[in-house]
């Protein structure tokens, strides 16, 4: 703490973004662990050293995943227990436990910001991946996948509501779900995604159950899981606390996001 208390000197606002997060192929011997390390340890190191240098408001990015892995029948609130299902999202959870110990014995205010997907400009990970495939010209087996439901939230949205945290009284002591304005099924997804990147729609509407079983099959269960199942936000209670709307439509998060790619492409 000692090393990192002296950059928190005259400063009033922490907005603490730092993760090990993405991690596709974990080689450590204990993932877990290794998610502690940096999730637990670390944003505890850092909001100690905050409250003893006297940081008035600390603002943590935590992620969805507290909440668990996938919606049914209605979508996840502030409110609900936390159920992580994997290692990144048990160390946010306990990331937040120890936020919540330190402002409880100090005078560090804190607000805390689950996110769903974040994407964006420089985006990487699982929707890079999903952009690749979009802009193929090839046809694509997603067309009836319309009964899921994803919530995701554009970079430019999330920085939205971290600034409004970050000074906005009513945010001390909360737990904010974000999202952009609506969610999509994959095919919603899947087709404003060409439609941005100048495609032709072309998604074949082959059957969601056999598209399924052939991952599973292929050992991709958890690709199933992304592609099929619902992972929704319920965050009427942030947009009414903090009187927030997100500045960026769906429409218009994915149009720049594809911008960018075009102009990205080859060396993404």
């Amino acid at each position: 703490m000692d090393s990192v208390r002296p950059a928190m000197a005259e400063i009033d606002i922490v907005i603490h973004l730092a993760a090990r997060a993405h991690i596709m192929d974990d080689k450590s011997a204990d993932p877990l662990e290794a998610y502690r390390q940096i999730n637990v340890d670390g944003t505890r190191t850092l909001a100690e050293a905050a409250s003893a240098a006297g940081v008035k408001r600390f603002v943590f990015l935590s992620s969805i995943k507290v909440n668990g892995e996938q919606t049914f029948e209605k979508p996840y609130s502030a409110g609900d227990i936390p159920a992580p299902e994997d290692a990144y999202g048990i160390s946010k959870a306990e990331a937040e436990q120890c936020l919540n110990h330190t402002a409880g014995r100090s005078d560090l205010e804190i607000a805390i910001i689950r996110t769903p997907l974040v994407y964006g400009p420089g985006v990487r990970a699982n929707f890079l991946s999903l952009m690749s495939l979009a802009n193929s010209s090839l046809p694509l087996p997603f067309g009836a996948i319309t009964n899921n439901r994803r919530s995701l939230i554009y970079i430019e949205n999330l920085v939205s509501i971290l600034l409004a945290s970050a000074e906005n009284s009513a945010a001390n002591g909360q737990i904010f779900l974000v999202r952009d304005g609506e969610d999509l099924s994959t095919t919603d997804l899947l087709r404003q995604l060409r439609r941005a990147l100048n495609r032709p729609e072309r998604l074949i509407a082959f059957p969601p159950s056999l598209l399924r079983a052939m991952l599973m099959v292929l050992g991709k269960g958890n690709i199933a899981n992304r592609l099929l199942g619902s992972l929704a936000i319920n965050d009427q209670a942030t947009k009414e606390l903090m009187n927030w709307t997100p500045p960026f439509s769906v429409s218009e998060g994915l149009k720049h996001t594809a911008d960018w790619y075009l102009s990205n492409k080859d060396s993404c």
